[in-house]
């Protein structure tokens, strides 16, 4: 989430930028000071394992839990460093002929988005593989990436006008699918983990679409509300069961992937909402088509709140001690954390909150009188059930070394064999200066 374009000349905000990583093990923040990289392994507490003063950030990503981010800086908003945080060097940087929007980043590709044009590059030497030119303007650099290693499809608007959505192979380098997701312009896009679906939003907000990738069919829809908001973030949790939206308000709202047919047995589906059902499929002719489509979207599993309405945020969910946890950044610097309950869902009761920026108060635990008078799922009425059946799932008890490094990926090889630099840190540095490169528009 890039806040720098909201700041209107505003000096005193000092969060310039705050995301998750493609698998919400670890999250990026950028200020008016330098920026810090925070693991998510565990929640007990919040502390960075790498800080690195000096510039004004206005874009950090990190690739997965490695030492390779791509930053940008305010005072320089064309040029991308791709840098080796733990040797604190930098392997190389490029400049671009305008501004650059977003980064998004997986083990083969590295995505630049400028407002009319998207460059691919192979993240194995940053050679610009393919440029995508004359988009449609996107001021907002909207784009998603997918991060499985099979596939690398990239989303972006395909029109200023409407919500059409182009996908395009980024390891093939061709364009695969043409999407009219919605009749307003987009606002938001995700993949899931394995790229075989894509989440829309549009700038009305109500409706939230997923469609099938490559084919481009939709599979199913939900509907967040009927007041037009902002949508903020969606994300799809790192299992693939939730999907997850914030928005301008300040409830969060989360939604089950379980196709219609599989969320209760037949014989479970009788009684007077049953009956409605039918009767309401039968009046289809003597009803809007608006109305019965409002009838069939699927509303949302849980819920958080949010302190107030009105700020933008990041949202993710992950799953930490078995436990699915909602991960939401705002806009004013902190990060809030809640518990969902699998089997009732509802409301997730805000558990923990941290500040993001240097010099906040103290953080933590949430006090009961901060929490909403409902007092929600938190996990701790849950965890002893759901240790119980992972333990039932694991033939061995969790080894200590199963408590992964923020380099884990790294030392177990999942990365190293596909790069040509090595991103551990070496026993000596190297004084060569990093590689230039300048992009022009032909």
């Amino acid at each position: 989430m890039n806040l720098s374009h909201d700041l209107s000349g505003d000096s005193t905000s000092e969060l310039l930028f705050v995301n998750f990583n493609q698998d919400a093990t670890s999250m990026a923040v950028g200020t008016r000071s330098g920026y810090r990289l925070f693991p998510l392994a565990s929640l007990d507490k919040l502390e960075p394992c790498f800080e690195k003063d000096g510039g004004e950030m206005c874009i950090v990503e990190r690739l997965f839990s490695s030492s390779l981010v791509a930053i940008v800086e305010l005072s320089n908003p064309r040029k991308l460093r791709v840098c080796h945080f733990k040797k604190n060097s930098e392997i190389c940087t490029y400049s671009y002929p305008d501004t650059i929007l977003s980064v998004r980043l997986n083990r083969q590709r590295l995505v630049v988005v400028l407002r009319q044009n998207l460059y691919i590059h192979n993240i194995r030497d940053m050679k610009v593989m393919h440029t995508i030119r004359d988009t449609p303007s996107n001021p907002t650099g909207l784009c998603a990436l997918s991060v499985d290693n099979d596939n690398g499809y990239i989303a972006y608007p395909g029109s200023s006008q409407n919500g059409e959505v182009q996908v395009f192979d980024g390891i093939n380098l061709k364009a695969v699918a043409s999407i009219m997701a919605h009749d307003s312009q987009l606002v938001a896009l995700a993949f899931n983990p394995s790229g075989s679906k894509l989440a829309t939003a549009s700038v009305t907000g109500t409706v939230i679409r997923v469609f099938s990738i490559p084919q481009g069919d939709k599979l199913i829809e939900f509907r967040r509300g009927m007041k037009r908001v902002h949508i903020s973030c969606l994300s799809f949790s790192t299992d693939d069961l939730y999907l997850v939206i914030s928005s301008s308000t300040e409830t969060v709202h989360v939604f089950k992937l379980v196709a219609p047919q599989e969320e209760k047995p037949v014989e479970e589906q009788q009684g007077w909402m049953s009956y409605f059902g039918k009767a309401l499929t039968s009046s289809t002719n003597y009803l809007t088509s608006q109305v019965t489509d409002a009838f069939a979207q699927s509303r949302a599993f849980a819920h958080m709140k949010l302190p107030k309405s009105g700020l933008r945020s990041v949202c993710t969910i992950t799953c930490i001690d078995g436990i699915h946890k909602i991960l939401v950044a705002t806009s004013e610097g902190r990060l809030l954390v809640a518990s969902i309950d699998p089997r009732e869902g509802g409301e997730c009761r805000v558990h923990k909150e941290y500040r993001l920026v240097k010099g906040s108060e103290e953080e933590g635990d949430v006090p009961a009188t901060l929490s909403s008078s409902h007092p929600g799922f938190t996990g701790q009425d849950y965890r002893e059930q759901q240790r119980t059946y992972a333990s039932a799932l694991s033939s061995t008890p969790p080894h200590p070394e199963d408590e992964r490094s923020h380099d884990s990926h790294m030392r177990h090889g999942n990365l190293l064999e596909q790069r040509p630099y090595d991103l551990e840190p070496a026993e000596e540095s190297s004084d060569q200066p990093p590689h230039t490169h300048t992009i022009h528009n032909h």
